[in-house]
C-alpha cells in the first residue's frame, strides 16, 4: 500500500516511524529538509522536500497514485487544501487533522468530501474520549473493548500487595483460567511473557478477559473501583471544553484557570462546570478549588511540566484518580513511572486513529495501539491458514507474538494451548512492534 503523509512533524514523523516497519510504501512530505533528513537516515521510507500544498510538490510525493493520503501538518486550512489537492491528482483515500470541532459536525459531512477530504482527525475529541474512559474505570491505565466488549483488554499497574504480584503465569493460570496475561510493561520495555515469567509489583499487566469477569480481577490485582464523580480540571483548554460537552451529566467538573477573560468566557462553552479562576500550581489554589476532595485530578495545561507537577499535588492532597496531558514525547515514561494513573498525548492519539484507518482499508484486520513499541490487532483468519494446522500449544508461535483471545460465531472466549484456531475466527494478538506483517501471513 502506497501511504503519503504530508507533514513530518511530530504526529507525522511517529506514524512514518510505525509504518516504515510494516512493509509499506511510504513517502513524507515537508517543507522542513532537516526532519525529512533524520527520517529518511533511520527507517524505510522516501521523503519529499515542498509545500504540501503545492501541486508540483503533491505531484513530486507522487500523492495521485495513494491508496492513503495523510496531512497533519499544525494547520487546518493547509491539510484541507493538501487533501482537496490529492484527492484531484487521483488519491484514493485522504485524511486531515483538524483543530477545530466544527469540521467534525455530521452535518458538514458531505461539505468536507467535496472538498476532496475523506475522513477527520480531531485530536482533542480522541484525547477528551480517552479521558471520559479513564473515569469510568478507575482502577485501570487503559481499557480497550474488542467487538462491542465481547473481550475486554485493560492495562493495570500492580502493587506489591496484589494477590497476583510475584506470581508465576502458570501458577495464575492453573489458579485463574479466566484470565491471559498478554503483554507485561517493565522498566519502560514491553515483554510478550511465557509460563515461567513472573508478574512483579511495579509491572503494568495488559490482561485479555471476558466482562463478567471484571469484579475478579479487580480483586486480584489488589485495586477497588470506584465512583467518579467530582472532577477537578487543570485548564481551559479545547480538550476540557470537549470533555465537559461530551461527558454531559455523568461528572461534575471544576475548571481551573489562570486566565480571567478565559474564565468570563467559559459559562457558555461548559455550562454545567463550576469555573475557578487561580493557578492550580498553587496548593492553597489547589485547595480552595476542592483538591482534597475531588474524586479525580485532570491537568489539561499547555505545558508537560506543570501538568505533572501539578497532578502529583493533586494526587498528595487526597485525589485518588489523576490524569495528566503530556504533549512532550519525551516525558511520557516519566510521568507513567511518578504514579500518575493515565497519561493523555494528543499525537499519540491521533497517530493510533490514522493507523486504525489504514489497517480498516483491510476488512479482514483492525487494530488498536496500545503501547509504543508493541502492536494489539484483531486478524480475521483466513481458510487452510497455517494458523489452524494445530492446537496452539502445538503451533511453535515466535516469542514474539502472544494470542490472546477470539470470536467465534459472535461470541468471545480466550485462548489457551488447546485451542484450535478455525476459519472465520477473529483472534486477538499481541506482538512487538514491527513484527505484524509476519504474523499475518499465519492467517491468511
Amino acid at each position: 500500500m502506497r501511504i503519503v503523509i504530508a507533514g513530518a512533524g511530530e504526529v507525522g514523523s511517529h506514524l512514518a516511524r510505525l509504518l516504515s516497519t510494516e512493509q509499506q510504501d511510504i513517502i513524507v512530505l515537508d517543507e522542513d529538509r532537516e526532519r525529512l533528513a533524520r527520517l529518511d537516515a533511520n527507517y524505510n521510507l522516501l521523503t519529499v522536500a515542498g509545500q504540501p500544498t503545492s501541486f508540483d510538490a503533491l505531484r513530486e510525493a507522487r500523492a495521485g497514485r495513494a491508496d492513503l493520503f495523510v496531512a497533519v501538518t499544525p494547520y487546518e486550512s493547509c491539510n484541507i487544501v493538501a487533501c482537496g489537492i490529492a484527492k484531484s491528482l487521483g488519491a484514493k483515500c485522504t485524511v486531515a487533522r483538524v483543530s477545530h470541532y466544527g469540521f467534525m459536525d455530521p452535518a458538514n459531512e458531505a461539505t468536507m468530501r467535496s472538498m476532496g477530504v475523506d475522513r477527520l482527525i480531531y485530536p482533542e475529541y480522541l484525547a477528551a474520549r480517552e479521558i471520559i474512559t479513564a473515569l469510568e474505570h478507575s482502577w485501570v491505565r487503559n481499557w480497550f473493548e474488542i467487538h462491542d466488549g465481547r473481550i475486554i483488554l485493560v492495562g493495570v499497574r500492580i502493587g506489591p500487595s496484589a494477590p497476583l504480584a510475584n506470581m508465576q503465569l502458570k501458577e495464575f493460570a492453573a489458579t485463574a483460567g479466566n484470565f491471559h496475561v498478554s503483554a507485561i510493561r517493565r522498566n519502560h520495555e514491553t515483554i510478550i511473557p511465557r509460563g515461567d515469567d513472573r508478574m512483579e509489583p511495579g509491572d503494568v499487566l495488559y490482561i485479555t478477559t471476558l466482562r463478567d469477569n471484571i469484579p475478579h480481577l479487580i480483586e486480584l490485582c489488589g485495586k477497588t473501583e470506584r465512583h467518579i464523580r467530582r472532577v477537578l480540571v487543570m485548564g481551559a483548554s479545547k480538550i476540557a471544553i470537549r470533555l465537559c460537552d461530551m461527558a454531559g451529566d455523568r461528572f461534575r467538573f471544576t475548571i481551573i484557570d489562570n486566565d480571567r477573560e478565559i474564565c468570563s468566557r467559559l459559562p457558555e462553552k461548559c455550562p454545567r462546570a463550576e469555573i475557578f479562576h487561580g493557578d492550580a500550581r498553587d496548593i492553597d489554589v489547589l485547595l480552595e478549588a476542592g483538591a482534597d476532595e475531588a474524586d479525580a485530578f485532570v491537568a489539561l495545561s499547555p505545558s508537560s511540566e506543570s501538568n505533572i507537577l501539578t497532578t502529583l499535588t493533586a494526587k498528595e492532597l487526597g485525589a485518588p484518580k489523576s490524569v495528566a496531558e503530556v504533549e512532550d514525547i519525551q516525558f511520557i515514561r516519566q510521568a507513567e513511572s511518578l504514579g500518575i494513573s493515565t497519561v493523555i498525548n494528543k499525537k499519540l492519539l491521533a497517530t493510533s486513529s490514522i493507523f486504525q484507518l489504514l489497517l480498516d482499508a483491510d476488512a479482514s484486520t483492525s487494530k488498536c495501539l496500545a503501547l509504543a513499541d508493541a502492536e494489539v490487532a484483531e486478524l480475521e483468519v483466513h481458510a487452510g491458514a497455517k494458523i489452524t494446522a494445530a492446537a496452539v500449544k502445538d503451533l511453535r508461535l515466535d516469542r514474539s507474538m502472544t494470542l490472546a483471545g477470539l470470536i467465534r460465531d459472535g461470541r468471545g472466549m480466550l485462548i489457551t494451548g488447546n485451542t484450535v484456531i478455525q476459519p472465520g475466527d477473529r483472534v486477538l494478538l499481541f506482538c512487538l512492534a514491527g513484527s505484524l506483517h509476519k504474523v499475518e501471513r499465519l492467517f491468511r
